[in-house]
């Protein structure tokens, strides 16, 4: 299958089947938030300034939160302690910007120290998810808002040469089990994780290895089946997809604020997707806010038509 098919999800938005999921007054529960993946923030060759842009074009749209992708800043992985606090101050100083709230997911980039040329030692406080947690707060999370029930997942961990592997660890699916089992099980559900549950470049691309897609993941998505889950959303690998499985769930992943982390568009244009919720049914926009930047189509190997 080629790209051209793929990415029929490049039209504007993608309208789901299903039921409406009304509040308690009889009202369908409609809203909108940002999804911002692959931020990459760093102080030079004016990406503050651009990041600027894309706060100041996502206030615009009135949603009612934001929620990150993971790799918010590039990077920490080979230490350098300076300059990896000063990319994570960076970064809680721009979103200060923002008109809503922001809840963040953690990136591979964002995990300290965790190569060996880093020389950072593993009983570091700051280690692997130590720095994140100084700054960012918990790794793993869940919150409700206007009847879903939205989830952050930490799908990242290190192999014995510490290199990074996309898999939800053995404390991440216990928290999961623990917390599903507090929500109704008709309540619509929303997962974000910087790695792939599933995606299409396995297939574009061949096979994929533990850095990409989460070998675990039939064991995590076991432990939804019996629960309403309506949309899944991705990052890392910086385009933009959307797998709408059985008229019920969407696979999306959100291209990437930094484009090919600020150096081109390789695979899709700097932006941003706003996920407009109605009941639950899921449809979303690629927003494009870089207007210095005209909009770019591409095909199967990722360059410009």
């Amino acid at each position: 299958m080629n790209r051209l098919i793929l990415f029929l999800i490049s039209i504007p938005f993608i309208v789901s089947c299903g039921g409406q999921k009304k509040d308690r007054a009889g009202h369908e529960n409609e809203f909108s938030f940002v999804y911002m993946t692959d931020i990459h923030i760093k102080p030079e060759n004016g990406v503050p300034q651009m990041f600027r842009m894309a706060i100041d074009t996502a206030n615009k749209l009135q949603s009612d939160f934001v929620m990150t992708g993971g790799d918010l800043v590039v990077d920490v992985m080979r230490g350098n302690l300076p300059r990896a606090d000063s990319l994570f101050r960076l970064y809680l100083e721009s979103i200060k910007a923002f008109n809503m709230p922001v809840y963040n997911c953690m990136g591979n980039h964002d995990m300290f120290g965790i190569y060996e040329v880093s020389g950072v030692s593993p009983s570091d406080p700051d280690f692997k998810y130590g720095m994140y947690k100084r700054y960012l707060g918990d790794t793993y999370y869940s919150f409700d808002h206007k009847g879903w029930h939205f989830i952050v997942l930490n799908d990242l961990d290190i192999d014995e040469q510490r290199r990074y592997v996309a898999v939800v660890n053995d404390e991440v699916l216990a928290w999961l089990k623990d917390d599903l089992s507090k929500v109704d099980k008709n309540t619509p559900i929303s997962v974000t994780s910087h790695m792939q549950l599933f995606s299409t470049i396995n297939e574009v691309h061949g096979g994929m290895t533990p850095r990409h897609t989460v070998s675990n993941r039939y064991e995590v998505m076991e432990i939804f089946k019996e629960h309403n889950l309506r949309l899944l959303l991705h990052g890392h690998i910086h385009w933009l997809e959307d797998v709408y499985l059985n008229g019920n769930i969407h696979f999306i992943t959100g291209g990437a604020v930094s484009g090919d982390t600020w150096k081109g568009t390789k695979y899709i244009d700097k932006g941003f997707l706003k996920i407009n919720i109605k009941g639950e049914n899921v449809t979303w926009q690629y927003i494009h806010y870089d207007k210095n930047e005209p909009v770019k189509h591409f095909n199967e190997y990722g360059m410009d038509l």
